[in-house]
């Protein structure tokens, strides 16, 4: 998407998600000016139907969704024109990627500098989120409530930030802490951060980590000690 002189990039961690990715892809607005898809290790088509659906594809060998959002943020800063706004979105199409100009809104006229697509503020597909995800994240919104003073309704995947600011906010979770390290330390820096509403739907597949219950204790395990790790750090 380029409004004047506004690049915008898509960053999709993928691992495993061959049938998903097509609809991602399919759905994101034409004018959004490159699509990276990073490759986590998937065994099945992601690689092949990412490549032909458009999208430049990175390999992340890494396992880890930070690991993989970091291989998309470094392969932005190597560009000779690096984006003015880059956006998040997983690769399962739970998120409705034709919503992105709703995510980038905030930031494209000038109110934010971060924007979260919250699945609380917006219409939830039935089953769409299992009652540990629910749970999960109302305990740690509420954490953060209380340690940060800042009101979140969502740690959604779906987010837009300006690029200069991701690059200051110096992203270091390698795994399942990665959004709410981001939204912490926005927190921190007072960075101007707004919420939209977004749908949500049962995702294609099953979950890799909430379809598990290893997955489950590790995220929410993750999650939390990074809530309190940041909350003393300056």
């Amino acid at each position: 998407m380029v409004l004047g002189d506004i690049k915008i990039d898509v960053i999709i961690p993928a691992f495993n998600e061959q049938d998903s990715i097509v609809h991602v892809l399919h759905d994101i607005p034409e004018e959004v000016r490159e699509v990276i898809v990073v490759n986590n290790n998937s065994t099945d088509k992601t690689v092949e139907n990412a490549r032909n659906h458009g999208a430049t594809v990175l390999t992340e060998p890494k396992q880890g969704y930070g690991f993989a959002c970091l291989k998309g943020i470094n392969y932005l800063k190597e560009k000779e024109n690096s984006p003015d706004v880059v956006v998040f979105i997983d690769a399962d199409y739970s998120d409705y990627p034709d919503e992105l100009p709703l995510v980038a809104a905030p930031i494209l006229y000038d109110q934010a500098d971060m924007v979260i697509g919250s699945r609380s503020l917006g219409t939830r597909e039935k089953k769409s989120m299992l009652p540990q995800q629910i749970f999960g994240n109302w305990l740690a919104i509420t954490l953060i409530r209380i340690l940060y003073k800042v009101r979140y309704t969502d740690l959604g995947p779906f987010r837009a930030i300006r690029f200069p600011v991701l690059v200051d906010i110096d992203m270091q979770d390698t795994t399942y802490g990665w959004t709410v390290e981001m939204q912490l330390k926005a927190a921190k820096m007072k960075l101007d951060v707004h919420e939209v509403p977004v749908s949500y739907r049962r995702r294609i597949g099953v979950s890799k980590i909430t379809g598990t219950v290893k997955g489950t204790v590790l995220a929410g395990y993750k999650i939390i000690t990074t809530i309190f790790k940041y909350a003393h750090k300056k």
